[in-house]
């Protein structure tokens, strides 16, 4: 009776130690199960993108040019305006006249002086080194005669529009008297990525926005190329004309420059899939492939409406996590939600 006793305890016992494993596993399993998160996928690939980078710059003028006298000197008389459009060649100052007389009489006196000894000369009445002396004089004289003859009468060297006026009537100038600058066209000039050194080309078309035109597109042409670069900014200077036949544009502007390099096949991933690691600027994507998560590291380009263009990091083909990612690790095991 003891011994059936004792069977019949030892069977409960091993009944109850069953039970109790089983449960162990089960709940080991759904606690594995758990652990298991659940992510939403989409496949990326390669897709030409355009290749336009945008620079700030300031228009400036295509020539600037200072009109003065070499020599300071009274004005006489100023023909023009700020404001006011000058030809080529068109007179702007007149300046005060005594000295260029004194000088022509000066010089008249010098070339009777100079046939003089020439013809005696020729008699044999002087000597071969005075008609040199009286020559250099002469000439000497004549230069001195015309560059003050130049600087009598100021005149614009470019078609243009005056930009400032320094002085009026009567002054005595020893400065810039006016500002004459040329615009048609405009210029402006931008500092570009040496990257990029290799793709800039003469001639190639560019796209100006100028800020109080809103959206409207401005047509210029690269029209030189600065050979070298600066070791500091890792930049070289390019200079962009702008016809400006309608004289809108002007000096001074605000102006947003976008060269277009071409297309480029990038890989395009949406815009959630990009995860900033907090207290850095690194950029990461989840590639998912065989039900695990890798943590990539990655290059963002462009931000194009909900995608970024990629320069580095995930290859065409793959599968990024595009939600789920919250708590994720590199390697983790996950399912794709349905």
């Amino acid at each position: 009776m003891e011994r059936k006793h004792l069977s019949y305890m030892m069977a409960v016992c091993a009944a109850v130690l069953f039970v109790a494993c089983s449960g162990k596993k089960e709940a080991t399993g759904q606690a594995e199960e758990e652990t298991v998160q659940l992510v939403k996928v989409e496949k990326v690939v390669e897709q030409p993108i355009p290749q336009v980078v945008s620079y700030t710059a300031t228009v400036e003028p295509y020539k600037r040019n200072l009109i003065s006298s070499s020599l300071p000197n009274r004005i006489k008389k100023i023909y023009v305006e700020v404001g006011d459009h000058v030809k080529a060649g068109q007179k702007l100052v007149d300046l005060d006249r005594a000295n260029l007389a004194q000088q022509k009489l000066q010089l008249d006196n010098l070339e009777l002086e100079y046939n003089r000894v020439k013809e005696l000369f020729a008699v044999g009445g002087a000597s071969q080194q005075q008609v040199d002396q009286m020559r250099t004089q002469y000439e000497t004289t004549k230069t001195a005669y015309e560059n003050l003859d130049e600087n009598t009468v100021l005149v614009s060297p470019v078609n243009g529009v005056v930009t400032a006026r320094n002085f009026d009537d009567g002054d005595m100038a020893s400065g810039a008297i006016l500002t004459v600058m040329q615009i048609q066209p405009v210029k402006v000039l931008v500092n570009v990525s040496e990257s990029d050194f290799t793709k800039v080309k003469q001639g190639m078309p560019v796209d100006v926005n100028v800020e109080v035109y809103g959206d409207e597109k401005f047509k210029g042409k690269v029209s030189l190329i600065h050979p070298t670069i600066d070791a500091s900014t890792r930049t070289f200077v390019t200079e962009i004309n702008i016809p400006n036949t309608d004289n809108r544009i002007r000096p001074g502007m605000f102006a947003r420059v976008n060269i277009d390099f071409g297309n480029v096949n990038r890989v395009v991933v949406p815009d959630r899939a990009v995860i900033k690691r907090s207290g850095s600027g690194d950029r990461f994507v989840y590639v998912y492939k065989d039900g695990k998560v890798s943590f990539n590291q990655v290059q963002l380009g462009r931000h194009i409406d909900n995608t970024y263009e990629l320069i580095s990091g995930v290859e065409s083909g793959s599968m990024v996590v595009t939600a789920g990612h919250t708590r994720l690790k590199d390697g983790a095991a996950v399912k794709i939600a349905e």
